[in-house]
């Protein structure tokens, strides 16, 4: 909302400086974004001069010295001067020096050509009121000498863009703006003085103007006041009132519409004004509009209304749409002579859903949005009279015409000044408290004990102790709360082990170079069917959806990434490699179960070509990253058997897979490729490889710390071995055994630092239901160098050790 210094100072008297006017309003409560100066900004130092006479430079010919006179109090100065538009006895703006111009033009006494030069008289431009730079502004009217040019050239304001909270409509006006800073100065706020001592006239015909006024919603419209005026001629507002419109952004348009607008603005009251030959029947009724009904606002826009919309209607059509904007049909034109000035209350949650629904915001919705105080409209109707008849002329025809009526208004609040200072963390004094409630206008009764407190209809914000004890914070001044030292106890707590597994796993795999997707829980039966089962579907079933695509708990996160993927290979955007931590849901015996899950997934087609081929993920990083994962929340997937997934489930591709199913444990995980028909069908380009890991909440457990441990400074050894096994044995479980094996026979001898797999060998030599894998093995020593012969002993006593408890065949 924008607020005029000039405005403001019609009510308050108020410091010069306008930056500590924006100070005082910042400690109110009111954010300024911005402040605007037009015209003339205060200028120090910039007075009125008189030229007594010139004489030419002597060593330029383009300069002269003048004699310039300022008053009794600074007396006479010679000033260089360039210009020559000017002629003796022209009095002009002279800034002597230590007056800075507009642009941080610093003035100061200097010689020029070798005069000296006492100030400096200025052009329009240097003074930043016009744009002519060629000769000096001469003042017209002879002002006296010495005075302040800004005394001279008043046409200059301060304007502030002030954000308002929603809890304030008592201070969408330059009143309500007055009323804070009249409290926070200790001064008297002045309020519009009206007459109010007008003759009633009729027509000389007898014929009325207007017949009256009904209304049909009144919870929309639970008080309307309209005023008939004849014979008013239109014509432009009084400069005064163009001037102060102009400076909060509004165009002057005629004198009976700049009044509502002015009125609008002063005491925050939104009025509109009806050419009373346009109002079919002589009679107001306000309305619900006709579903379909069409009418044209001021703004020349055609609006199509439905019937929760309030209208202010004639007999035959909509003139206005309620609390927004007029309509064309009744406005004031050039030729009016009667108008009905139209003042009314509307509900705040009726206007608010108009002006949402029609795309409108106006200052007059603004303001209805947020409550206007019912008791204040008779004041708001009689300054609007008096204005226009002063601007307009006219005579007040008929009393209001009123339909509805003000609710009843007393609000009291109970407060004490002990429970003031307890709360404040301060001591301030009683008087202090009194004064700064009664400069907010509060009705204070005190007394021995708690204090009655009454509160004015324009303050519908305060009904609490607690919004009473804010007021005298903000009038004491929250800058003059002493400081001290802030005494709290407080408990140390660790966050919740879902929060710290999620957080550690987002941290992983960003540090993977993964990007995060968020997508909803919710997902469709289409969609679970598709990539889960149809028994799975029915399981996770809502029985009240929200939407047609929102109709299942979602069994994994993975479908919900593969959209994601979809979407950034159609915008082309290159990233590659997603994942996503949340909730995923299954049926164990009969119950739905909550798990936590984290997915990742990563496509071996990227949108950018490159010279520079980077290795995409294959099976076994992607197992390796699930490994860490399952890390984070304490989980060691060693301890579980891995096995291929199962042929029927749809979301992968057959051979290229495995799962881990450990319910006991609550943990679950699948890794490998996913199905290349069902990624196809979705446009995906390219292999997805992907990885989930999932486990029941309670199963979380802190991951275990790494500690520190000695390593050796000798030298390790190794072995290799070949073994031939099943061509269904899993590589894991060999690892396992020949550890198990190898750790039993160096027990107590040296250490096996590691077992690893590093071939694997199908072919003509070894029959087609076996497959040849050759594992490493690394052993050490903590205290000495080993030794061929020990180690070689060991060996042999592992591989005798596989030959008489294991099915595996050493090869040669």
């Amino acid at each position: 909302m924008k607020v005029s210094l000039n405005w403001l100072k019609r009510y308050v008297d108020l410091p010069e400086k306008p930056q500590e006017i924006a100070d005082a309003l910042t400690l109110l409560g009111f954010e300024v974004d911005d402040i605007e100066t037009t015209g003339l900004e205060a200028l120090e130092n910039v007075v009125v001069g008189e030229i007594l006479d010139r004489q030419q430079h002597p060593n330029a010919d383009r300069l002269g010295v003048c004699r310039v006179a300022l008053g009794n109090d600074i007396g006479e100065k010679s000033i260089v001067c360039g210009a020559t538009n000017y002629k003796v006895g022209d009095r002009v703006p002279v800034a002597l020096p230590g007056a800075k111009l507009p642009g941080g033009f610093k003035i100061k006494r200097s010689k020029l050509r070798g005069v000296e030069s006492d100030g400096m008289m200025c052009s329009g431009k240097e003074l930043g009121v016009t744009e002519d730079a060629e000769g000096l502004l001469i003042l017209e009217g002879s002002p006296e000498l010495g005075t302040p040019i800004n005394d001279v050239l008043t046409d200059s304001d301060t304007v502030y863009n002030l954000e308002v909270t929603p809890n304030r409509p008592d201070c969408l006006s330059h009143i309500g703006i007055a009323r804070e800073l009249a409290a926070w100065y200790k001064r008297r706020l002045m309020y519009p003085e009206i007459c109010g001592d007008h003759p009633l006239e009729e027509r000389p015909d007898g014929q009325p103007i207007f017949s009256g006024v009904a209304v049909d919603c009144d919870e929309d419209c639970p008080l309307y006041m309209a005023t008939v005026i004849k014979g008013v001629k239109i014509g432009p507002s009084p400069d005064w009132m163009q001037n102060l419109l102009s400076s909060v952004g509004l165009r002057p348009i005629n004198n009976v519409v700049d009044v509502t607008n002015f009125v609008m603005h002063e005491l925050g009251n939104p009025m509109h004004a009806f050419d009373s030959r346009d109002i079919q029947g002589k009679r107001i009724r306000v309305r619900l509009a006709y579903d379909g009904e069409v009418m044209t606002t001021l703004d020349d826009e055609e609006r199509k209304l439905s019937s929760r919309m309030v209208v202010i209607a004639d007999e035959n059509r909509a003139l206005a749409v309620a609390g927004v904007m007029g309509g064309q049909n009744s406005q004031v034109k050039e030729d009016t002579t009667d108008i009905v000035l139209e003042v009314a209350c509307f509900k705040p949650s009726t206007i608010r859903w108009v002006s949402k629904r029609l795309g409108l915001s106006t200052d007059s919705s603004y303001r209805f949005e947020r409550g206007i105080d019912p008791h204040s409209l008779k004041f708001a109707t009689d300054r609007a009279v008096e204005l226009l008849l002063e601007t307009a002329g006219g005579e007040l025809c008929s009393n209001e015409y009123v339909v509805g009526g003000l609710p009843a208004w007393e609000s009291e609040v109970s407060l004490s000044p002990d429970w003031v200072r307890s709360k404040a963390g301060f001591d301030i004094s009683d008087d202090e408290i009194e004064s700064s409630l009664e400069s907010l206008e509060l009705d204070v009764a005190t007394s021995h004990g708690d204090w009655k407190i009454g509160i004015p209809s324009h303050r519908g914000d305060l009904d609490r102790p607690i919004d009473l004890l804010e007021e005298v914070l903000r009038m004491y001044g929250t800058h003059r709360i002493p400081s001290s030292v802030v005494a709290a106890t407080a408990t140390t707590r660790n966050d919740s082990p879902i929060t710290e597994f999620v957080r550690s796993a987002s941290g992983f795999l960003v540090g993977q170079n993964f990007s995060e997707a968020v997508n909803y829980t919710l997902r469709s039966q289409e969609e679970q069917t598709l990539w889960a089962s149809h028994v799975s579907a029915k399981e996770l079933a809502l029985k009240n959806p929200i939407s047609e695509d929102q109709t299942q708990l979602r069994h994994s996160l993975l479908p919900g990434l593969l959209e994601t993927l979809k979407l950034n290979q159609s915008r082309n955007t290159g990233a590659t490699r997603f994942f996503e931590t949340g909730r995923s849901f299954r049926e164990v015996n009969g119950k739905v179960v909550e798990m936590i899950s984290v997915a990742f997934l990563e496509c071996s087609e990227s949108a950018f070509r490159s010279w520079n081929q980077v290795e995409r993920d294959d099976f076994f990083s992607a197992k390796k990253r699930v490994e860490i994962i399952a890390g984070f929340a304490g989980v060691d997937l060693d301890r579980f058997s891995i096995k291929p997934v199962n042929v029927n489930n749809a979301a992968w591709q057959e051979g290229h897979c495995s799962e881990i199913e450990e319910p006991k444990a609550g943990v679950s995980v699948r890794i490998g490729l996913m199905n290349l028909s069902r990624t196809k069908e979705m446009d995906i380009r390219g292999e997805v490889m992907a990885g989930i890991f999932s486990i029941l909440p309670e199963r979380l457990r802190q991951a275990k710390r790494v500690k520190f441990s000695p390593f050796s400074l000798y030298p390790a050894s190794s072995k290799d071995l070949a073994l031939v096994i099943d061509q269904d044995e899993q590589a894991g479980n060999v690892i396992k055994t020949v550890s198990k094996i190898a750790s039993k026979e160096t027990k107590g001898i040296f250490d096996l630092e590691d077992v690893s797999l590093f071939d694997v060998y199908e072919g003509s030599k070894i029959s087609q239901d076996k497959k040849s894998v050759a594992v490493s093995m690394t052993f050490r020593s903590m205290e000495r160098t080993l030794k061929d012969k020990e180690v070689n002993k060991a060996f042999e006593a592992i591989q005798n050790e596989i030959r008489e408890k294991t099915t595996y065949l050493i090869r040669d």
